[in-house]
């Protein structure tokens, strides 16, 4: 049936809530995105950087039933609560880790699990970042693009959890990745690094990550100006190639280090790339050609 719809559980995300009555003042000093859009039916994507305006963690936020949910990687989660309560202070918040009674999946149309979400990857109807209440918890539509499907977070239930047939996840995972790799968008643990990058060349703008009318936040003197002097000299691509390239791999050309191959799923990949060297061409890999699919 085309509506049908199945939950991929994203074992490797978590969920953090955020309460209080400066709960909003708070974030906004924080993170790259405006608070101000997260309600009951609109979530956002952002991330928190460091004061060199590096990468340090990326999430989604949506609301329900008055407090604020992080959607956050689960590996650095203590990591993300060490740092929002360094900069707590006095404010009137109050930070928990919720991932045991929080779990996060996608629903995707099964129609992209059974062919690997390599098709009809465009968005459909519903905008990014469209949120609603439901039974067991809050969904909504990826911020970052729609064709990424609906993410879901809810109520954990012993008698109604996610499926545990580990070669069934894994078709489903697959799906989840293929079809991430074909849209270009980074994942936090296969693609970011802490400290390092920088959300700019990570596409954070074209991922409705970065509002850039909103005030002060951290990292926000240096995200704006590489925006407005046009400093972006490298960007994530997605790429493919006809041969087996591990991640980590350099890609060349002519002799010179165009990147780095980061997410890598069959003959497909994001690679962060310099520009210059993008429109220039012929780029490999271990000998293997590089194509960018812009």
């Amino acid at each position: 049936m085309p509506n049908m719809k199945l939950i991929v559980p994203l074992d490797d995300r978590a969920v953090i809530a955020i309460s209080g009555e400066d709960a909003r003042d708070f974030l906004q000093g924080l993170i790259t995105n405006d608070i101000e859009k997260v309600s009951p039916t609109q979530s956002i994507y952002a991330a928190l950087l460091t004061p060199q305006g590096k990468f340090l963690h990326d999430f989604f936020i949506t609301e329900y039933k008055e407090r604020l949910l992080i959607d956050c990687e689960s590996e650095r989660i203590s990591d993300l609560i060490k740092r929002l309560t360094m900069y707590r202070l006095r404010a009137k918040v109050d930070i928990t880790d919720e991932s045991e009674r929080w779990e996060v999946g996608v629903m995707l149309p099964m129609s992209d699990v059974a062919g690997l979400g390599s098709e009809e990857t465009q968005p459909g109807e519903a905008e990014t970042g469209t949120a609603k209440t439901r039974f067991d918890g809050v969904s909504y539509i990826d911020p970052r693009n729609a064709a990424l499907g609906e993410r879901i977070i809810r109520k954990v239930d012993e008698d109604d959890n996610f499926s545990t047939d580990e070669t069934l996840l894994e078709k489903n995972r697959a799906a989840y990745h293929a079809r991430r790799l074909v849209l270009g968008i980074p994942d936090s643990t296969a693609d970011l690094i802490p400290e390092k990058s920088m959300p700019m060349e990570a596409g954070f703008d074209l991922l409705n990550g970065i509002d850039f009318e909103k005030g002060c936040y951290v990292g926000q003197e240096v995200t704006a100006r590489m925006k407005h002097r046009d400093l972006v000299k490298k960007r994530l691509f997605p790429v493919t190639f006809d041969g087996e390239v591990a991640a980590g791999t350099d890609i060349n050309c002519d002799g010179v280090t165009a990147g780095e191959l980061h997410s890598v799923q069959g003959n497909r990949g994001l690679a962060l790339l310099r520009l210059d060297l993008v429109e220039k061409g012929g780029l490999t890999a271990n000998g293997v050609s590089v194509r960018v699919e812009s």
